[in-house]
């Protein structure tokens, strides 16, 4: 029987601006059941002020939380399903005890695992351990994304959090990217 089953998932994927950050989790039967029962499902469906009530939480009773980014460069140069795979391992690495098994929102394999995985489409309402990777992710790369508008003011991070609003590409058109714009992103907005 499996013990150590990790829930990976990410967030950023779509963004124009900055990295995209994975989230990995190993849950015990009784934090999936506690987490529910707090709240815990998707992150997209959760408001920023519930995803910042369950993080805390979320840390306090998993077995192990960890999380992983690829840099705006390293999406530029890999691609954005390489990138985001790294993102991935990188998490999966920080885990302890390492996963045995690893459960992976949406359709697509992690080529750069070798171990034991299974893909879930809509993973965050079937697995815990995926809903709550996905809160730790989106609350982490929230918060460095408001970080960084403060450095990058005119372009709404702080509102789209780096995703393509009209706001954002007006500004793009505008003002040009920062260094941390995604070049192969941001090459077709006119």
């Amino acid at each position: 029987m499996i013990s150590n089953v990790a829930g990976i998932d990410e967030v950023g994927r779509g963004a124009l601006f900055g990295p995209v950050f994975a989230g990995a989790v190993i849950l015990s039967q009784k934090a999936e059941i506690d987490l529910i029962r707090a709240g815990l499902k998707d992150s997209k469906k959760l408001s920023p002020k519930k995803r910042a009530l369950l993080m805390p939480m979320i840390k306090e009773i998993a077995v192990n939380c960890s999380i992983g980014q690829a840099s705006a460069r390293e999406i530029d140069c890999f691609g954005i399903r390489l990138a985001t795979e790294k993102a991935m391992i990188r998490a999966v690495h920080r885990l302890n005890p390492h996963p045995e098994k690893l459960l992976i929102d949406g359709n697509l394999p992690l080529r750069l695992w070798t171990g034991k995985q299974e893909t879930l489409i809509k993973g965050e309402d079937k697995s815990p351990a995926i809903a709550a990777a996905s809160v730790i992710a989106k609350v982490t790369r929230d918060s460095l994304l408001n970080r960084l508008a403060r450095e990058y003011p005119s372009y709404g991070l702080e509102k789209n959090v780096g995703y393509g609003t009209e706001f954002h590409r007006k500004r793009l058109i505008k003002l040009g990217p920062t260094p941390l714009h995604r070049k192969t992103f941001i090459s077709r907005i006119k």
